[in-house]
């Protein structure tokens, strides 16, 4: 029997997708009357009762905003898919990954499917769950989703932009086929299990997108107090500082750095630098903004082996 995954499991709204939820008993019963020199006599039918049958549908899409970034030989890919129960019933799902679809670059090899248990969006090594189809297949409620990751490594051999598609599909585990196909007695409560519009399985696919130039971004802060020390109290400057580095092959264009300011600070006017040179607050020509709520540099394009330091500067209030 399937394992339920509950805890990465979205609860939608309480109206079911396809409506009244499946080994639902339908009663009705009609009356007659009649009238008698003693009076109204009123009779009633016999009782009918239809019990509502299963019907099987699901969804699935793919939750990235776009192409996921890779590099040669990389390891750990994460695409996320989100895995909805469109029917009316509760259902088992078994998952599929392809990662050979034709027409692509190349093929990724595949790591893991795994179910988010805890329900945050994230990939959590070590919490989420493995998943292994016929042993854990995700059991959904009516309108219930799940997000499935789909984990990959990248071949050492590809080239700069080249690009993989990668496909999950999902199917009811009563079983799919064309819409209005039966399954006999195999819904919940005992009714049939009909399959809806979707055929009762579906795909989707997002792809990864090889980048040989890769970039990191590090933040270090620096305290001073008005005391000549660097202790964090009230008056104190606190002086940020992120630097973007590119390891790899090629270059990255049009890179943008961007950060908040902190809760409880204030920013310095007039702070913000790129590699030692100011810029301006302003949205104006130079590479430096101040929108009034965070800083932003556009440090354009990167080339493999080189670096952009950006400061700012904030003081605790």
């Amino acid at each position: 029997m399937a394992a339920t995954i509950m805890g990465g499991l979205c609860l939608a709204s309480p109206a079911f997708a396809a409506g009244t939820l499946a080994g639902t008993d339908i009663e009705n019963m009609a009356t007659a009357s009649y009238e008698t020199p003693g009076g109204t006599i009123q009779i009633d039918s016999n009782l009918v009762v239809i019990k509502v049958d299963e019907l099987l549908d699901v969804t699935v899409t793919n939750s990235d905003p776009g192409d996921i970034p890779s590099s040669p030989g990389a390891t750990a890919n994460v695409q996320r898919f989100l895995v909805t129960n469109t029917g009316n019933g509760e259902e088992a799902f078994r998952l599929t990954p392809n990662l050979a679809v034709a027409g692509d670059d190349f093929d990724p090899a595949l790591q893991n499917v795994v179910l988010d248990s805890n329900g945050n969006g994230v990939y959590d090594p070590g919490v989420d769950t493995v998943y292994t189809a016929g042993t854990n297949d995700p059991v959904l409620q009516p309108d219930q989703s799940i997000t499935v990751f789909v984990i990959s490594s990248t071949p050492a051999t590809v080239n700069d932009g080249n690009r993989a598609e990668v496909s999950l599909s999902v199917a009811a585990t009563t079983g799919t086929g064309a819409p209005g196909t039966t399954f006999t007695g195999a819904g919940n409560g005992g009714g049939d299990a009909v399959v809806g519009t979707t055929g009762a399985d579906a795909d989707d696919n997002g792809f990864l997108a090889v980048q040989a130039a890769i970039l990191s971004l590090v933040k270090s802060a620096v305290v001073a107090d008005p005391f000549g020390g660097s202790r964090a109290v009230p008056g104190s400057t606190i002086t940020y500082t992120l630097v973007a580095t590119i390891t790899g092959s090629g270059s990255l264009t049009n890179v943008v750095i961007s950060d908040p300011i902190p809760a409880d600070t204030q920013y310095v006017p007039g702070s913000i630098t790129l590699d030692a040179a100011t810029l301006t607050d302003a949205a104006d020509t130079d590479q430096g903004n101040f929108n009034g709520s965070q800083v932003r540099a556009a440090v354009r394009n990167i080339a493999a082996g080189e670096t952009r330091t950006v400061t700012f500067r904030v003081v605790i209030q």
